[in-house]
Parts: structure tokens; C-alpha cells; sequence
């Protein structure tokens, strides 16, 4: 009999546990879920450059009510990515206990295409995010030229972009700025023109940072030169004035 009482008591603590295990477990679920204490009331969005917030709220469209812990914030990125093509990336974090924050990455044009009286802009990977009327300050033009190239067929215009774009990107930001137009002929044929008419022999894509190295310091060594050539950064020339 003391044995069967002992464990009838065992069992009673054991379910008074598990009934207050529930209790607490619902409790949460129901501040987390069914309550009003923890829901989304306030969103902001920061990082915006030619964007604006309110373009990025209205492309994130987070639903305001509901329960901040079942807002899907990988969706609301998507949502964000694929309605801004400017947007390279968004990072969504809740705020407890009723904000949901948005802080955005735009993408920067490092090369243009010309597309009739405006301009495709294209990011550091090559990536066409958005097409403007006026040509943003301190990013070239590019000049392709493929067709006339005997590599034509080996590289395709869009190959040719991508050389043309990592170019860019190669170039230090005080030539950059410089730097009106790429124009490529082919593959190993790529020319600079800068500000002042200024032209730069660059070759190819290959070795692009030596290349910024190298005409940076011929910038300085002959500021009125009209011609440099940097092709072989390693014995780069400069001519004309």
C-alpha cells in the first residue's frame, strides 16, 4: 500500500509538471502569436542612396499586424530583390518588441550602355539594373565595337561587356572619375578616353590592378601627356602633350 501511494504521488508531481510545462508552453505561444504585445506596428528601411524608403517599404510589403515572430523575413527580402533590381542585397531583422528594420546594399554602376537617349547601367558583375536618362557623374560610356573584330566569334558582345566591365571596376577611383568612355575592340583591345581628350592603350583585361597601379603613377609623372599606354603595366609609356 505505501508503495502504491509512493508512486501515485510520483505520477501526481509528474503530471502537475506536464500540465504546467503546457500551460507555460501556451502561454508563449500565445504572447508570441495571440496577444497584441508582440506584433508588427513600425518598419523602417536605411542604406538608400538614389532609392528611396518609401520605394523600399512599399516593395517589401510587411504585413503590419501580424505576429512579429511569423513574419517570413527571407520572403520579404525576395520581395525586396525582385521588385528593385537597384537592390543587390537587403538584410530583414526584427526589432523587437514591434519593429521590423530593412537595411539595403544598392547596386553601383561602374560602366554604362548607351540605349537611345539613355543609359543602361551595369554594376561590378556585370549585372543591367536599371536604365536612366541622365548619365550618372564619374561612370563611362562603353563603345563596343566586336563586330569589326576578326575575334568577333570567339568573343561575343556579352563576353566583351563582362572585360569591359571588370576593366572598370579594375580602375582606381581618382581615374575612374576621370575616365569618359571604355571603347572595346576585341578581346586584347580595350582604350580608355579621359577627360581632356585623354586616351589610355589598356590591352586586355588581364592584370587590371598593376594597370591601375601603372597609370596612376603616369598620371602624376606627366600630367599634360595626351597618350599612355599601359598594356604591359610593367613597362608602361606615355607620350604626346
Amino acid at each position: 500500500m505505501l508503495r502504491l501511494l509512493g508512486r501515485m504521488r510520483r505520477r501526481g508531481r509528474l503530471l502537475v509538471l506536464l500540465a504546467a510545462a503546457a500551460l507555460l508552453v501556451g502561454g508563449i505561444g500565445w504572447v508570441l502569436y495571440g496577444s497584441s504585445w508582440l506584433r508588427v506596428e513600425k518598419v523602417t528601411a536605411s542604406g538608400t542612396q538614389v532609392l528611396t524608403s518609401e520605394q523600399v517599404l512599399a516593395a517589401a510589403a510587411v504585413p503590419v499586424g501580424s505576429p512579429l515572430v511569423g513574419v517570413d523575413t527571407d520572403e520579404i527580402a525576395g520581395r525586396v530583390r525582385s521588385r528593385l533590381p537597384r537592390v543587390d542585397s537587403v538584410d530583414v531583422v526584427r526589432s523587437w518588441p514591434h519593429g521590423i528594420g530593412l537595411k539595403v546594399t544598392e547596386r553601383k554602376p561602374v560602366l554604362l550602355i548607351k540605349k537611345g537617349a539613355n543609359f543602361v547601367e551595369v554594376d561590378a558583375s556585370g549585372v543591367r539594373f536599371d536604365t536612366v536618362a541622365k548619365a550618372p557623374a564619374g561612370v563611362p560610356v562603353l563603345e563596343l565595337s566586336a563586330a569589326q573584330s576578326p575575334s568577333g566569334r570567339r568573343f561575343d558582345e556579352e563576353r566583351l561587356l563582362h572585360e569591359a566591365v571588370g576593366v572598370a571596376a579594375d580602375l582606381p577611383e581618382a581615374v575612374a572619375g576621370e575616365t569618359v568612355q571604355v571603347r572595346v575592340g576585341s578581346y586584347d583591345s580595350v582604350v580608355l578616353e579621359l577627360t581632356g581628350r585623354r586616351t589610355v592603350v589598356w590591352g586586355s583585361g588581364e592584370q587590371g590592378e598593376a594597370k591601375g597601379r601603372a597609370l596612376t603613377a603616369l598620371l602624376k609623372a606627366a600630367p599634360k601627356a595626351a597618350h599612355f599606354d599601359v598594356s604591359v603595366p610593367t613597362a608602361p609609356a606615355v607620350s604626346g602633350s
